[in-house]
């Protein structure tokens, strides 16, 4: 009796654990008081976003229609308006980076 409790508990630990792993979101880094506006890389966004976020605003990352909470803003400096790949665990409407990289690969518009 004890192995299958022990058997069920693993289970449920290492569920729980690859269930908050780690996945990748592409998009474009927009700021708090821009949001969507910002939804395709462009100079003109990225001049925008970094005056926002001189001003006080976040980061913030538009991927197809949403628009992400980033918890890590020291690692998109310098990347507003950029299309990026973001490594990260998503809770609600936040996503707790892990990683983050600029997209050079060939893209749609992200919304």
């Amino acid at each position: 009796m004890k192995k299958i409790v022990l058997v069920a508990f693993s289970l449920l630990v290492f569920g729980c654990l690859s269930w908050a792993a780690d996945k990748s979101y592409s998009g474009t880094v927009s700021d708090t008081h821009c949001g969507a506006k910002h939804s395709a890389a462009s100079a003109d966004a990225a001049a925008c976003v970094e005056k926002c976020v001189s001003g006080g605003a976040k980061y913030v990352l538009v991927s197809h229609g949403n628009v992400y909470q980033l918890d890590a803003q020291d690692k998109f400096q310098g990347m507003g308006g950029k299309q990026v790949k973001v490594t990260g665990a998503l809770n609600g409407d936040t996503l707790t980076v892990s990683g983050v990289a600029e997209d050079t690969t060939p893209s749609k518009t992200s919304g």
